[in-house]
């Protein structure tokens, strides 16, 4: 049975609504659409204008991008609205809404407080920016509705490897390293690599490659065939944690030791293989086990470090996500585009409050970046329900520190207000500026 769909329009656009329950990835790809539980199907929460208009941005976003073209295209006539243009919220997931696989007690009510149910009488925006990987955005997507029990598109979506897919018409042969089975291939094809092969392909081309690793009966049917001595593979792109560190690791030395990306071949030099991206750097993450598990950054000092045992030499790799300023950059792209469709204004929101629980990376860039841009106010605030312990110094310095993430939004819903009630005081002589 396919999935139950309805349209309904948006700033000149139609957004499928897809139930949660029945929604897979190939139909969520199929155009702009919005993953809806099935108790809002029939009539739409407060969640699905923020929902459907952030399908709508991205969705220019993305065919700006893909036509190489350097102007936005037309957004028609914005609509009246409830949805506040001067500030919005950025989430992150793990540790701040979501933990081992459940929503975190107050991020259903901290959702409601910003899709309408709040004393402000308004809606805020909010996209998610997620340093984890291995699937695609739409299958996100899907898996978040579910869990917060709301409305929620693709395009809300920035992963670790959502900006990789800029770099796809740069490169012919690439190997994808972590995840799922194939999900990463999947991802990587869906940006539009052209030629994708995995730690399995290698491993079915060659058995010896890994001397301790043997596929699966699965494994083997799904890695692809192929003569990896008449191929060349010009990058690596991390995907996803990996799930087997010593084969990927193998695989990956040899390309880097190669003669231009050429497995069973060794360079002189050491200076001719394939460069490596990482789509984060996060050494530790927060999961179900009530103490932090190493993550994707472990895996890229380790690979850097077995580098230079064997070589010599220092590796230079490339990552992705949070705190790399590109990240920011794609938000703040994507919230501009957001801004100039629903508001008419063809800038990002003033106040963008990023909501973290890891200050190695979300409390990090969220200030480094807003060091560097001149396009919104980025303004960091730290939770206590991830990798962050409180009593514990964090390295670098929120904006503010709040229990969870309903409280963050409180604390931010309120300073808005406070700011405007100043400026409207302003503005009408009550009050004279100090």
């Amino acid at each position: 049975m396919s999935a139950p769909s309805l349209a309904v329009p948006q700033t000149g656009r139609y957004a499928h609504r897809l139930s949660s329950i029945e929604a897979t990835r190939d139909s969520v790809q199929m155009g702009p659409t919005v993953v809806v539980p099935p108790k809002h199907l029939m009539a739409p929460s407060g969640a699905s204008e923020v929902a459907t208009s952030f399908e709508s941005a991205r969705h220019h976003l993305d065919s700006q991008v893909s036509t190489g073209s350097g102007t936005s295209s037309p957004s028609g006539t914005p609509t009246e609205t409830t949805v506040t243009d001067k500030y919005a919220y950025a989430f992150d997931i793990d540790g701040v809404l979501i933990r081992g696989g459940r929503p975190i007690p107050e991020a259903i009510e901290a959702m409601k407080m910003l899709n309408g149910e709040n004393e402000y009488g308004i809606k805020v925006p909010y996209i998610f920016v997620t340093n984890g990987g291995g699937k695609t955005e739409a299958e996100r997507c899907i898996q978040l509705s579910q869990q917060l029990e709301m409305e929620v598109s693709p395009g809300q979506f920035i992963c670790g490897h959502t900006p990789m897919g800029e770099m796809a018409d740069n490169y012919g042969t690439v190997l994808v390293v972590g995840g799922e089975g194939e999900k990463c291939r999947i991802v990587a094809e869906g940006y539009g690599f052209k030629d994708v092969v995995t730690p399995g392909d290698i491993i079915k081309d060659n058995q010896d490659t890994t001397p301790f690793r043997s596929l699966t009966e699965e494994e083997y049917k799904r890695s692809r065939v192929r003569n990896f001595a008449e191929v060349e593979i010009e990058a690596i792109f991390v995907f996803a944690d990996s799930r087997d560190w010593a084969s990927d690791q193998q695989i990956i030395l040899d390309l880097l030791m190669s003669k231009n990306g050429r497995l069973g071949t060794r360079s002189e030099t050491f200076d001719e293989g394939p460069p490596v991206f990482f789509s984060h750097n996060d050494v530790v993450w927060s999961a179900s086990h009530d103490l932090t598990r190493i993550g994707m950054g472990a895996l890229r000092v380790s690979l850097e470090a077995m580098y230079k045992a064997v070589t010599g030499k220092e590796l230079q790799t490339t990552a992705f996500g949070k705190p790399q300023i590109g990240t920011f950059e794609f938000a703040t792209r994507l919230l501009k585009r957001w801004r100039k469709d629903t508001h008419g204004i063809n800038k990002a929101p003033e106040t963008v409050y990023f909501v973290g629980d890891t200050p190695e990376s979300d409390i990090r860039g969220t200030n480094e970046f807003d060091k560097h841009t001149d396009d919104a106010n980025w303004y960091s605030i730290l939770v206590k329900t991830g990798v962050y312990q409180a009593g514990t110094k964090p390295n670098f310095t929120p904006k503010a520190t709040v229990d969870n993430v309903l409280e963050a939004v409180r604390h931010g819903m309120e300073r808005e207000y406070k700011k405007q009630l100043k400026e409207s005081m302003l503005a009408t002589g009550v009050i004279e500026e100090e």
